[in-house]
């Protein structure tokens, strides 16, 4: 089984990803791990703000990985937002029966009411050196931009209203 986790900056899927290897103890792999050792490495001339570039540039790489974990019958969490909404029409059939896609969104409600607390565990996975770039109104559009981009492709979405609560079951 595959499981994507997908969702803008801030919304949880690096924590969320960590909790399912510990539960189900599937490995997982962090496509912003792999952006940097590609940046890092000078295998690329991208840089972290080139978001969109970046998405072109890793997708191939990391579907290619996704299908080979399938033809292996291995076990794998994806996690980043460098994920296409069109994922889909990147896989046949016999690939899609096997992944999971999960897009986790922080309703407007949610950030606004819980801004501070957004910002206090940015770091409890990886480790933000620089995080004075994220605002409220960034983080409000950035979820608004996915969410309505995943109602647009019609991807499975976790919206988080009250409390951040994310149970997937696999």
């Amino acid at each position: 089984m595959i499981v994507i986790i997908t969702g803008a900056s801030h919304s949880g899927k690096t924590n969320t990803a960590q909790k399912l290897l510990e539960k189900y103890k599937y490995p997982y792999l962090s496509i912003d791990l792999l952006k940097m050792g590609l940046i890092k490495s000078g295998n690329t001339d991208l840089t972290v703000y080139d978001d969109e570039k970046l998405e072109k540039y890793l997708w191939p790489i990391v579907r290619e990985m996704i299908k080979t974990a399938i033809e292996n019958k291995q076990n794998l969490i994806v996690e980043g937002c460098y994920i296409p909404f069109n994922w889909r029409e990147s896989f046949d059939e016999e690939y899609l029966k096997h992944i999971s896609y999960y897009c986790l969104i922080l309703s407007k409600e949610y950030i606004e009411n819980n801004f501070d607390d957004i910002k206090k565990y940015a770091s409890v996975i990886e480790n933000r050196l620089d995080d004075s770039e994220t605002t409220k109104e960034t983080v409000l559009r950035d979820n608004m931009e996915y969410l309505t981009n995943c109602k647009r492709y019609a991807c499975n979405h976790i919206l988080i209203k009250d409390i951040y609560e994310i149970d997937i079951q696999l």
